[in-house]
């Protein structure tokens, strides 16, 4: 006969209710916790409307085209976030052990990862063949403890990189295009006036998050605040930019050393000897969790070696030769 004064242990969440609720309440969408799963919007959906009924109380406020927490929701994204975090770094260290393949994650933007860090990958994976590196772009800083995260790639200023963050290197800004739009017949470029005649590839920033890749920016700080270029366009991710560029669409800001190697490869090409300085640099900062894994420190001595070599790279040399030849042409 059973015993009803014996209390009854309330359930747990599944773990995929959890992996769900989680990525929604960090990404506040269910389409994109979608697309992050590998599971349609409605999927999700239905998830969160589980969990919900298990808990008794709302997570979620639907607004119109956007959600926020409720209470309740701030308090389990914050217990759901440090529990699957755990759950990787305890599951990483378990595979590692037991001589699987070791796992590294690695957080940076979608531009710093396009142009620079997955393009020298390969030479990391090669010497590193039990290494996984699993890459997450995401544009805000995020928590690489509350995360799960191993290592960010932080543009940002010194005060925000954090006192263990370790320095890349900075960034300077200049025009960019391919050769064959800054040689044009009729409208070749010689001098920054010579914008005028051309399409512009701009950042879309309507918060003036990144200033310094704003062609309004850089034509005043050159003097040329009244110019006004054939066109325009706006692109919403500055890795979208470049590609524009190669593909002779018009001109863009570049950001050196995501660019160095296509103005050095003549991909691209620096038409002006005019660059202007931004205040933010690249950091790399690894999460305290992840502080003594072989993988972690065999990945950031790596960094640290591939960012030597940017720095002992003449700026920009082969490009700005270019530049030279095309004001004297």
């Amino acid at each position: 006969m059973p015993n009803r004064n014996a209390k009854t242990t309330p359930r747990l969440p599944s773990l995929e209710l959890l992996k769900g609720f989680e990525a929604a309440a960090r990404l506040l969408s269910f389409t994109k916790a979608g697309e992050e799963l590998h599971l349609t919007q409605s999927a999700v959906s239905r998830q969160i409307q589980e969990l919900e009924q298990q808990l008794g109380v709302p997570l979620f406020e639907r607004r119109h085209r956007s959600l926020m927490l409720t209470d309740a929701g701030q308090q389990l994204f914050s217990a759901a976030a440090q529990v699957l975090a755990t759950m990787r770094a305890v599951t990483d260290r378990v595979r590692a052990a037991s001589g699987g393949r070791r796992v590294l994650s690695v957080t940076t933007m979608a531009s710093f990862a396009a142009l620079w860090l997955v393009p020298r990958l390969a030479g990391f994976a090669r010497d590193h063949p039990n290494i996984d590196v699993r890459i997450a772009t995401e544009p805000r800083m995020q928590d690489l403890e509350r995360d799960g995260l191993d290592v960010g790639i932080r543009y940002c200023t010194d005060d925000i990189a954090g006192p263990n963050a370790m320095r890349l290197f900075g960034e300077r800004v200049l025009p960019v295009c391919s050769p064959a739009l800054a040689a044009h017949p009729q409208h070749p470029l010689r001098e920054p006036a010579d914008l005028r005649h051309h399409v512009l590839l701009q950042y879309d920033d309507p918060e003036g998050y990144a200033p310094w890749l704003n062609w309004k920016s850089w034509l005043e700080l050159f003097g040329l605040a009244d110019l006004r270029p054939a066109g325009s366009i706006l692109l919403s991710g500055y890795e979208h930019i470049i590609p524009a560029a190669i593909a002779g669409q018009g001109v863009a800001l570049g950001r050196s050393p995501l660019v160095r190697e296509l103005i050095e490869a003549g991909t691209l090409v620096a038409p002006f000897p005019r660059t202007s300085e931004s205040s933010r640099a690249y950091f790399a900062v690894v999460s305290g969790n992840a502080v003594g894994r072989a993988e972690v420190d065999d990945f950031v001595e790596w960094l640290k070696s591939e960012a030597a070599r940017e720095e002992s790279v003449p700026a920009l040399s082969r490009g700005l030769r270019a530049a030279k030849r095309n004001s004297r042409a």
